[in-house]
């Protein structure tokens, strides 16, 4: 991805109106906005690593904002605003689903470790055996969270949340809020075979859990509809690589709240990336 000032600027418009159609408040004494606060993050994210301190020196010596706080106080803004940050993901969200009216989605998770396996006695962020998970796919065990990710079939994500490790797909079907127009259709793995929440979902929403179906399940595929879960399932798998390549080889922070705005921001940056051009 190509750093160009029309870019920025197109980030910083976008979120900026974001904030005014939310009604957001902030004090006018400010000589640095919230707007560009989390612009620059979006900018680490996007293009730094999340090597907030390089994106925050870049934007100053460029002077898209020239009254750019020191370290440790753009620190403190930004971990101020991570409700703000999720609330406008969640704006974003809505506008793909109910304005845009989508109606077809795709779900899976990926995992993200906060240390390597040999660290886990000695991390502070996480302490317990439910943050220990498995991933299947890899053949390999991290310690951690689960990101469970909802997108569009264009791959953009409207919804996202964070279950401990050891947590089974199925189980975190409950957790997200599946805020879907009547009659969309989510396709998902196997992993996600949770009979009784595809017929709630069915009965209460209109909204269709399209499960790929394991050899062995009660509830059999049709050729056609296994080829066409396949091929979204595709989707979603190409998302989580783009999202995961954003990431540094590991997320550095001090606290947990700070590690989950981490990857929140990268998931927001990636979101707001593929609406503009």
């Amino acid at each position: 991805m190509m750093l160009t000032s029309d870019k920025i600027i197109g980030i910083f418009c976008f979120i900026d109106g974001l904030l005014k159609t939310s009604h957001h408040y902030e004090d006018s004494r400010r000589q640095v906005s919230d707007s560009e606060i989390i612009t620059t993050a979006v900018v680490s994210s996007l293009y730094f690593g999340r090597h907030q301190d390089k994106a925050r020196q870049f934007m100053k010596m460029t002077g898209m904002v020239r009254r750019m706080l020191d370290k440790s106080r753009f620190n403190r803004r930004l971990h101020s605003l991570a409700e703000l940050i999720y609330s406008l993901f969640m704006q974003i969200g809505y506008y793909l689903k109910y304005i845009s009216c989508e109606m077809n989605y795709v779900l899976d998770s990926f995992p993200v470790a906060v240390c390597d396996n040999i660290r886990i006695l000695k991390t502070r962020i996480l302490k317990g055996k439910q943050w220990h998970g498995k991933q299947t796919s890899m053949r390999r065990y991290f310690y951690g969270v689960k990101v469970q990710l909802l997108i569009t079939k264009d791959g953009i994500p409207v919804e996202f949340g964070f279950v401990p490790g050891s947590e089974h797909d199925a189980q975190a079907l409950r957790k997200l809020p599946l805020e879907l127009p009547a009659e969309s259709k989510i396709f998902a793995d196997s992993a996600y075979t949770n009979y009784e929440i595809e017929d709630q979902l069915m009965e209460t929403e209109q909204i269709a859990l399209k499960v790929h179906r394991k050899s062995n399940a009660t509830r059999k595929d049709s050729a056609s509809a296994a080829f066409i879960k396949e091929y979204m399932r595709k989707r979603v798998e190409t998302t989580i690589r783009e999202i995961k390549g954003l990431f540094l080889r590991k997320l550095h922070a001090v606290t947990f709240k700070g590690w989950l705005l981490k990857i929140t921001l990268f998931i927001f940056a990636f979101t707001i990336n593929k609406i503009i051009p």
